[in-house]
């Protein structure tokens, strides 16, 4: 066997794996590297560099440029805690060098890893073709055939765009924002879900003038409401302007450079760039699939049952090809429950309507299972039991005091709270506060069952555990 991508022009014929797996991001390498675990002999076919749109224009490249903003936020307010500095500037070119050593650092673990576990690699377009046969048009010109027992297709997704924002100059979509050298004057986002949200929260930090434009009524729809009104109180309070229910109908380029943008009543908003943040579309623009029996949907996902299995045998999807919530962690999720399932573990499916979400602006959300407002709409009864971070010690340390903790527990017969269904937070460090709410709302714990666990002090865990104990009749606070 010829190693991958050694640049052959000839076809190589029938090179077999247990697995091939399509598409390198964060479902499929996971998929890879756990089949792998397993002892399966795997190939992995990537065009792009490993990581996907997750670790190289995505969360870990976004998430680092929102550190650079906490840090400027910290010196910014840094003589509140008797620390005198003078006024901070940004050098974001710096920024970006880091940011492209944290990504570097991670894919080279990656391919590591790959190796380490006799992973093939092949880099390259993949696509689909009866028999389960993998053809590869390999990036330095070469092709191979491969075939595995089993395929995973999990190819990605790409930012979705709006007639006439057609990326170029100051037209961005989250691909373009995280090449950067510099932090620009105005911003316009449009969309204000969680993508648009952060980068509007980190622009905010870093010194933009910031302006979210969002069609539907509210940001973060979807969200809690006693959770998204806390967001948008703090994004007021860094002068994010808001403006919700308003059509975006095109841009022309400002003499300044940027472009002024129309929307609304003929409203119009000069900015240096305009962020396009609308979500992502599914990616199975080229997986061939011809002679076989996956099926891609109107709004192009694959057709996948709740193992993940398409229409041909032996063939799966996960991650955001499929119309599952387009998070990294699902894909990993669905990476483990493929592989369980197609070595014959009998793996439970996915619960996604219990999957932790995180969004990382300032303040931070986190959650798991329904808000009030879903489970009013279910017709569930429901007793709900929340407390702000104002009144946490630690949070106070902090200076961080924006936020809290929303629990939704099941209305027992007689009115107590009983099973544990949704657990929300807002504030600092939600986002790595969030597993003891997860396993509470997963494992179907009673509140009085979580009530009893201990959560150390000083923490800002301690408001879960309070509200949490609030839910039994009886509280140390409020």
């Amino acid at each position: 066997m010829l190693p991958a991508g050694t640049g052959d022009t000839v076809a190589r014929v029938s090179d077999s794996f247990d697995l091939v797996v399509i598409g390198g991001g964060p479902g499929g390498y996971a998929a890879a590297l756990y089949a792998a675990s397993a002892g399966l002999q795997v190939a992995l076919v990537e065009k792009d560099a490993l990581g996907g749109t997750c670790l190289n224009r995505g969360c870990i490249p976004a998430k680092a440029f929102l550190e650079t903003a906490a840090v400027k936020r910290h010196v910014d307010h840094s003589a509140e805690f008797g620390i005198e500095s003078s006024a901070p500037s940004v050098n974001f070119a710096v920024t970006q060098q880091r940011k492209q050593k944290i990504v570097a650092g991670l894919v080279g673990g990656i391919a590591a890893m790959c190796k380490g576990r006799k992973v093939e690699v092949f880099n390259g377009v993949g696509s689909l073709g009866a028999n389960k046969t993998v053809s590869v048009v390999m990036n330095d010109g070469g092709t191979a055939t491969i075939t595995g027992k089993h395929v995973i297709l999990a190819s990605g997704s790409v930012p979705r765009t709006i007639p006439g924002f057609d990326r170029g100059g100051p037209i961005l979509t989250s691909d373009e924002v995280l090449d950067l050298d510099l932090v620009p004057a105005r911003v316009a986002v449009i969309g204000g879900g969680a993508i648009g949200c952060e980068f509007a929260s980190m622009f905010a930090d870093l010194g933009s003038e910031v302006t979210i434009l969002e069609g539907l009524p509210k940001i973060l729809p979807g969200l809690d409401a006693d959770v998204a009104n806390v967001v948008v109180r703090s994004f007021k309070k860094k002068k994010i302007s808001i403006k919700t229910g308003v059509n975006v109908t095109g841009h022309v380029p400002a003499p300044s450079g940027g472009t002024t943008v129309t929307f609304g009543t003929d409203e119009r908003l000069e900015v240096d760039v305009c962020i396009v943040s609308v979500g992502r579309r599914p990616f199975a623009d080229q997986l061939g699939l011809t002679g076989t029996g996956v099926q891609v949907s109107d709004r192009g996902f694959v057709d996948v049952d709740e193992y993940c299995r398409t229409g041909e045998p032996g063939v799966y999807a996960i991650g955001d090809l499929i119309n599952t919530p387009q998070l990294a962690h699902v894909g990993y999720a669905e990476a483990v429950l493929v592989v369980k399932h197609l070595l014959g573990e009998n793996p439970m499916p996915v619960m996604y309507d219990r999957v932790p979400w995180a969004i990382y602006c300032h303040p931070e959300v986190a959650w798991a299972g329904p808000g009030e407002d879903a489970c009013s709409e279910a017709g569930i009864d429901v007793v709900v039991g929340k407390h702000p971070f104002k009144f946490n010690s630690r949070a106070q340390i902090l200076g961080e005091t924006d936020g809290m903790v929303k629990i939704i527990a099941k209305k027992n017969p007689d009115g107590t709270a009983g099973q544990v269904l949704g657990v929300h937070m807002v504030g600092p460090w939600v986002t790595e506060q969030l597993s003891g709410g997860y396993l509470a709302v997963n494992w179907e714990a009673t509140v009085d069952e979580v009530a009893e666990f201990i959560q150390p002090h000083p923490s800002m865990s301690e408001l879960f555990g309070e509200t949490m104990m609030s839910l039994t009749g009886r509280s140390f606070n409020g």
